[in-house]
């Protein structure tokens, strides 16, 4: 298999695509790893020389090493192969930490027993004798331990350089949307007879190639409403293949966003069965693998269903005293916070989901005086950062529930309390994310509560920004004022690229498409709008 391409041929063309094998053997690696099959892992490395070298994130793999966190450091690179030099400099540098924490012991362990350091002592025998003798100091030196006008952080960022090239992410499972999306299309070509029962994939189809981004400037599909019918959340699942809206008579539908058409292919929705909540649902989220959906309802109810089959998974009768306005899963899935017009933030379990049993509330987070209109988890998952009508962001510890910060923003000459709609994480960044309030300026924020950025429409009076949305890649921000318009600020400019009228009447709110230049709209005129470039 290492010796030749694979040749893939499409029926109804002569043109054949190459895949090298070694990305087979790698998405093997992929699978044995998320599936915890470390010895069956290894060896496959070890029998065909072909590393996998995968992270979760870099921009995490990075910070974790600039911040010294060792120990999640170690437990990335156990599936990685790295060159000898790169090891040695690691090991070094996390013995000469142990050594200024006084970890002796740990310390002596690391530098005696493990093979990069053996390796050092070896074939480096002087630079092997100066972290023995940083060891036998009663005291440490940072001059002795980084000579020559060198430091822990410089050390640090060249270690998380070198490591950083040499890792790389991919989309999980991988290997099961690949197989699953070749299985969509031999039925769409009708090579599999419809309603055939594969059990080989349980997931959805990949994520399409990463297009340029792109601002919207036509309309491309409206999907009209009741009166009765109001969109009030709408949003797109991470794999890109539904758009979900939740409406004031309580009903949830999944929509097909290239027709405008409701999937019919969901068999609930063929028989005219939707899911549905006892009043207006105002939030929705999925969970990261698509399979889950949580609504939020006016009446503080939460409810979590399987989108495949409609069936509610979970129901939370008493979540809050008054509606849910956010709800986010944490990064497993095992997790779903929610916020409200109660002022309070709360943190459920949603574990096992198969035999569910009656959910609980993990923790609550009091702080806020008014609305929390917005929580979302933080991109590492240990800190929860929320938005209220008191004007404060506020960013808490998801262990301890302690807050960690509150801060309210100052824009311009605004000394009044703003109201935050809502805070929306940057893409690609682990420290930084947008906050939209009431104001026509929309801000850039990292997490320890300091303004890196802002972008403002210049509209003095009724322009004030009501909901925001983020592309892909965080390469532009779109705004909805209260003059119903959307405006595009690009994030590496700073500037408004611009704007265009999205409806008639007040817009509600207003989501990007996870992969694609797509960009939906809602709004009190009961139309749902999808804008494309």
């Amino acid at each position: 298999i290492q010796e030749f391409p694979l040749r893939v041929f499409a029926s109804n063309s002569s043109m054949a695509l190459e895949v090298e094998s070694t990305d087979v053997i790698r998405l093997i690696q992929q699978y044995l790893k998320e599936n915890n099959l470390s010895r069956s892992l290894t060896t496959l490395q070890e029998e065909t020389a072909i590393a996998l070298n995968t992270v979760d994130s870099v921009e995490s793999f990075v910070s974790e090493i600039h911040n010294g966190h060792w120990d999640s450091v170690l437990q990335a690179i156990q599936s990685l192969r790295l060159s000898d030099k790169k090891l040695i400099d690691l090991y070094e540098q996390i013995v000469i930490d142990l050594i200024e924490m006084r970890e002796l012991g740990a310390a002596r362990s690391l530098l005696r027993q493990t093979d990069p350091m053996i390796k050092l002592k070896e074939q480096q025998p002087d630079r092997y004798l100066h972290l023995e003798n940083l060891l036998a100091r009663p005291y440490f030196d940072p001059k002795e331990a980084y000579p020559d006008g060198s430091s822990k952080e410089k050390r640090r960022h060249a270690i998380a350089q070198a490591l950083s090239s040499e890792v790389t992410v991919v989309p999980p499972s991988r290997l099961l949307a690949l197989i699953g999306q070749a299985l969509k299309w031999q039925q769409h070509q009708g090579l599999l007879p419809p309603g055939t029962s594969i059990d080989v994939f349980r997931g959805k189809a990949s994520v399409k190639g990463e297009e340029e981004e792109k601002y919207p400037t036509q309309l491309n599909r409206t999907i009209k409403f009741g009166q009765k019918s109001l969109v009030e959340c709408a949003c797109f699942s991470p794999d890109g293949q539904y758009l979900v809206t939740g409406t004031i008579d309580g009903f949830i539908e999944v929509w097909n966003f290239v027709t405008g058409k409701i999937r019919k292919d969901l068999k609930y929705q063929a028989e005219n069965n939707f899911m549905l909540m006892n009043d207006a649902v105002l939030c929705l989220c999925f969970s990261r693998d698509s399979e889950m959906l949580a609504t939020g309802s006016q009446g503080g109810k939460i409810k979590v269903w399987k989108l495949q089959s409609g069936q509610c998974l979970r129901r939370f009768e008493h979540a809050h005293t008054k509606g849910v306005t956010s709800l986010c899963f944490s990064r497993d899935s095992s997790q779903l916070l929610s916020a409200s017009f109660d002022h309070t933030i709360r943190q459920y379990t949603i574990s096992r989901i198969h035999g569910l049993k009656s959910g609980k509330t993990l923790k609550e987070f009091r702080g806020h005086t008014s609305f929390v209109n917005k929580a979302i988890f933080s991109a590492d998952g240990h800190q929860i950062i929320s938005a209220s009508s008191d004007g404060n962001v506020k960013i808490w510890s998801a262990k301890t529930t302690e807050c960690l910060a509150s801060v309210k923003p100052a824009i311009g000459n605004v000394t009044t309390d703003i109201t935050i709609n809502s805070v929306v994480l940057l893409p690609r960044s682990v420290d930084n994310f947008i906050v939209c309030s009431r104001t026509s300026t929309v801000l850039i924020m990292n997490m320890q509560g300091q303004i890196i950025r802002s972008f403002t429409s210049g509209k003095r009076e009724g322009g004030d920004f009501t909901c925001c949305s983020i592309s892909p890649r965080g390469e532009w921000i779109y705004c909805i004022g209260e003059d119903r318009v959307l405006y595009f600020f690009n994030t590496s400019s700073g500037k408004l690229e611009g704007t265009l009228t999205a409806h008639d009447k007040d817009v509600i709110g207003v989501e990007h498409h996870p992969h694609q230049n797509i960009i939906c709209t809602f709004s009190e005129d009961c139309q749902l709008r999808l804008w494309k470039p």
